[in-house]
Order: C-alpha cells, then structure tokens, then sequence
C-alpha cells in the first residue's frame, strides 16, 4: 500500500502505479488537465512514464473552457 497526496487529501493505493493508469481509472481525460507533480509540472507525453509512490504529492488542474 503506498501513501500520497491528491489534490490537498491523503489517498492510498493498493501498489504503485502511473500517473496515466490513475487517471483513466478516475475517468479524468488528460487531454484537459494540466499536472504538477512533486512540485513540477510534467508533460502529458509523459503520464505513462511518472509512476506514482510512496510520499509523493499531485496536484490536478481541470481545464474549464468559458466565454
């Protein structure tokens, strides 16, 4: 079980896992988020390869379209 951040909220996972398989198992599309991980902020080409562990801290931005 591994231990993280969210959003601000404590969330556990059963294993660790990429930030890509995360998402698709929240239904979040990440065409339109935008993702700072550990205090940076990564390139959608690489969600596959950021893999998500013990201690670390996410924060997803929902982009909103508007006029």
């Amino acid at each position: 079980m591994i231990s993280l951040q969210i959003n601000g909220q404590k969330r556990e996972l059963p294993e660790p896992t990429t930030l890509l398989e995360f998402l698709q198992s929240k239904e979040i599309d990440p065409r339109f988020i935008v993702i700072e991980y550990n205090g940076t902020v990564i390139r959608r080409n690489t969600f596959s390869d950021v893999t998500l562990s013990d201690g670390d801290e996410v924060e997803i931005v929902h982009m909103i379209g508007g006029g």
